[in-house]
């Protein structure tokens, strides 16, 4: 999709003043992404789901946090807009870059009550025209829908969703760290460390999880989808590519209460996993499991626990959603999508084993010469490790369950999330405290100012 320019949007939106024209964008990107037309039918049996549905526009949303610099603004903005927020509103200081159904701008808020460097978002801009011409307004609309039910640290807040008669914005997070594919390419030799990708893969899968639990697959994960917030802590963004659930069902939480079944299998058994007997539960709160001992009942002898009891676990997958339509990004396409045999939640199991892979040696397992080879290496070439870097036996292991060609027979695709983080490559992670964890890298402190001043053509400012 083109970008729309400065100039027009200044035009069509009469009284919103664009400090720069210059396209900031972080790197030449050479992968190709691929959208089809969306064929999907779901029976709506994830583990959890929540029905939520909140306005478009909005300056409450339920988690909005007190003291948070960017909802202040909102409010702010709001309250002096007769409680609606307009494009009039929104002073867009610098063209981030520019994705397939959209540019994203650096902006601010014109009555921000907060210091301009502390009250800054990321601005999704798309033409509507343009939208509807090439029949993009579903993914428009899906991506919407989807930022309007997120509430979690490791994905975007939905401050605002704008609209005019030509234009439609969404106002997230912004990002100061860049994305994981600029930041690799700092790296030494252009990989990360062991370490870091254990970091930034745990909170990866902490939110597949959580969007799965939603109903959602994300269906776009690579690394330069995953962007570096200001504490260091990782965002996933861009879900037009997503797939969302129809959520007029609900089905109980699954509860499993066997750490047994849970531990993943070797690679050299990749059967499909058989679901245990579980127990079913309303909510996922730890006072919903009945105790072993009662309360009223002080004489009783407590159980003794065995060694390695880690508690129920909670599983959440939606095994039963199926699309057929062919999205992603080339490289990172499962065999299920290549093949058009129609893809589920599987699919986001198999791109994190991708996404693994090329942070551990920059590049990714099946690459062709071109898209057709690519794709041709995806469905039928087997799995080949480089000699150099000499990576851990542990992620040699995961990488090689999760890039099963068999969705049925891959790691993730029946037990979720709960499998993937109970493997010997996490073994130290405390999942519980991944917010607290001290994160690989953390951004300068950033100022708008310089980029709007400093920024000329030709010259990348790897900001998002």
């Amino acid at each position: 999709m083109e970008p729309p320019s400065v100039d027009d949007l200044a035009d069509d939106l009469r009284s919103i003043s664009f400090n720069s024209t210059t396209t900031t964008t972080a790197t030449d990107i050479n992968r190709s992404t691929s959208s089809g037309s969306e064929t999907t039918w779901t029976t709506a049996t994830s583990s959890a789901r929540h029905n939520l549905h909140l306005p478009c526009n909005t300056a409450t949303k339920p988690h909005a946090p007190s003291g948070d610099s960017c909802w202040d603004a909102v409010r702010q903005s709001g309250s002096e807009s007769d409680g609606k927020l307009t494009l009039a509103d929104i002073r867009f200081l610098h063209r981030l870059g520019a994705g397939d159904i959209g540019s994203v701008y650096l902006a601010k808020l014109k009555c921000s009550p907060s210091p301009p460097s502390s009250a800054i978002f990321a601005a999704k801009v798309m033409d509507k025209r343009e939208l509807a011409s090439r029949n993009k307004e579903g993914r428009s609309r899906t991506e919407r829908e989807i930022l309007e039910i997120l509430d979690h640290p490791f994905l975007p807040t939905l401050y605002a969703s704008l609209d005019s008669p030509k234009w439609s914005c969404l106002l997230t997070d912004f990002c100061p760290g860049g994305d994981l594919h600029v930041l690799r390419q700092r790296q030494p030799c252009k990989r990360f460390p062991e370490s870091a990708v254990r970091f930034y893969v745990s909170e990866v899968i902490v939110a597949l999880e959580y969007l799965h639990m939603l109903g959602i697959v994300y269906r776009d994960l690579k690394p330069e989808n995953v962007l570096v917030r200001s504490d260091g802590h990782i965002m996933l963004t861009d879900f037009d590519l997503s797939l969302k659930c129809d959520l007029s069902t609900s089905t109980p939480a699954q509860v499993f209460s066997d750490h047994h079944h849970l531990n993943p299998p070797s690679t050299t058994d990749h059967r499909p996993l058989n679901p245990p007997k579980f127990t079913t539960s309303s909510c996922i709160l730890p006072n919903c499991i009945v105790p072993a001992v009662s309360c009223f009942n002080p004489k009783r002898k407590r159980k003794k626990k065995p060694a390695n009891h880690h508690g129920p676990e909670f599983v959440a997958e939606p095994v039963d959603v199926r699309s057929m339509s062919f999205v992603g990004t080339h490289e990172y396409l499962a065999p299920e999508i290549v093949s058009g045999e129609g893809h589920g939640s599987a699919v986001d199991w198999w791109t994190l084993g991708i996404f693994i892979f090329e942070l551990f040696y920059g590049v990714t397992p099946f690459r062709g010469v071109d898209n057709e080879l690519t794709l041709a290496n995806i469905v039928a070439r087997a799995l080949e490790f480089p000699k150099q870097p000499v990576i851990p036996a542990t992620a040699r292991d995961l990488i090689s369950q999760l890039l099963v060609k068999d969705p049925g027979c891959r790691m993730g695709s029946t037990m979720g999330a709960s499998v993937v983080k109970h493997h010997q490559f996490f073994s130290g992670v405390n999942w519980a405290l991944l917010r607290c964890t001290t994160p690989p890298f953390v951004p300068p402190p950033f100022d708008y100012q310089e980029v709007v001043d400093d920024g000329c053509p030709g010259t990348p400012v790897e900001y998002y």
